[in-house]
């Protein structure tokens, strides 16, 4: 029996809605077998972010390092990263060039930028942002949601044209393949954008309607470690794209409601598994 062996780097969520705990929980779910390197450890719950603590840039590295010279990765998922020489680092590490000297296989890699919490809390500095272009360079597909595609275009978004050209103009800026999210559009239906890189031209449409919650926390790493799963195991990149969405949206119908702010969203989808009494 063969598993998808997929790596998340991201920081950790102690409220286990986002971050690398909704990484591992969407992995396991979708028949992947989840690693972890964590960029960052936070001090959060459904009402916010009260500390960040970023992990040295060496130890991200050693953990990427430890499990892929033994376990191996077939696909790569990256959210927070902490800092700037993290970011400048993971794109030093994922450069195809090296992979190419080492002789290794291209992998699969989707890069969520995350910038801000669901609660507003800032999670990346100007100069974090500023190094998020080389990586983004280096990932098959990139995840901005409005506000991070505002931030790295320098364009106001505010519907669903606008959305469309400032993915197109990300995806000629790094060569990228683009999914844009339009969660924060004021439309009573959710369109995601996906930018086929090469192709500027070419591009489609994800419309679906809108899941009214405020259970709606750790959305972006949820959907963009589905999609690292399905590359993992070997779908196309359109097929691991319309799966992760489909989760995404069953995870948001089974949110348990917990807490007093943005909640997190069930990832076990109902189902709980209690051993029989002995």
């Amino acid at each position: 029996m063969t598993i998808p062996r997929i790596l998340a780097i991201a920081g950790s969520d102690s409220g286990g809605g986002a971050g690398i705990q909704a990484d591992i929980k969407t992995i396991t779910m979708l028949g992947g077998h989840a690693m972890t390197a964590i960029t960052a450890i936070t001090a959060q719950n459904t009402l916010g972010v009260t500390q960040v603590m970023p992990v040295p840039t060496e130890m991200v590295l050693a953990q990427i390092d430890a499990v892929a010279s033994d376990i191996g990765v077939d696909a790569v998922k990256i959210g927070m990263i902490g800092s700037a020489e993290t970011a400048r680092a993971l794109a030093e590490r994922f450069d195809p060039e090296r992979a190419r000297h080492e002789e290794a296989p291209p992998i699969n890699m989707v890069f969520d930028p995350v910038m801000v919490a669901t609660s507003g809390a800032v999670l990346a500095d100007a100069e974090t942002i500023a190094a998020f272009h080389a990586l983004m360079g280096r990932a098959t597909l990139v995840t901005p949601n409005v506000p991070e595609l505002e931030v790295l275009t320098g364009t106001r978004i505010a519907t669903v044209e606008e959305l469309l050209s400032a993915a197109m103009s990300l995806a000629k800026q790094t060569g990228t393949q683009i999914l844009a999210k339009g969660g924060h559009l004021p439309t009573d239906e959710i369109f995601d954008v996906h930018i086929i890189s090469g192709r500027f031209e070419s591009y489609s449409y994800g419309q679906r309607p809108r899941i009214e919650t405020r259970h709606s926390h750790g959305t972006g790493c949820t959907l963009s470690s589905a999609i690292a799963t399905g590359l993992g195991a070997g779908l196309s990149l359109v097929q691991a794209i319309d799966n992760a969405q489909l989760y995404v949206r069953a995870a948001l119908e089974a949110a348990p409601g917990l807490g007093a702010g943005h909640g997190p969203m069930g990832h076990g989808l109902g189902h709980a598994y209690f051993p029989p009494a002995t």
